[in-house]
């Protein structure tokens, strides 16, 4: 029964991660019209990777290891995607903060790597 659970705990995180990133994709469509093509190209660029990994974590119940595949994914999401969407907001690379983005990469390449453990 635990196994059931937490199947459906990394369901219900793909399924708002989802919403967030179709949310948050119309927004860079949208409410992005006008700025610099640098910026959008990058927030652009984290919602794609958001959607996508969202939809990669739908399979980490499957994974034989599927909390260290949700794990890393749902963690690489956030580094990595957050990172570009402040970043491409904001309109500055300089921050701190952009810092995290390589780290979250390598963490979803991890992910995927932690479906072939």
């Amino acid at each position: 029964m635990a196994a059931a659970a937490a199947a459906m705990g990394w369901q219900r995180l793909a399924g708002v991660s989802g919403a967030a990133a179709v949310g948050l994709g119309a927004y860079g469509a949208h409410g992005l019209q006008g700025k610099d093509p640098t910026w959008k190209h990058i927030y652009d660029t984290a919602s794609r990777y958001h959607l996508v990994h969202s939809a990669a974590l739908l399979a980490a119940p499957h994974a034989r290891r599927p909390h260290l595949a949700g794990a890393l994914l749902s963690s690489g999401m956030a580094l990595f995607c957050g990172t570009n969407y402040v970043v491409a907001l904001q309109e500055d690379r300089t921050m701190n903060v952009a810092k995290a983005a390589p780290v979250g990469g390598l963490l979803l390449i991890a992910g995927w790597l932690a479906f072939a453990l």
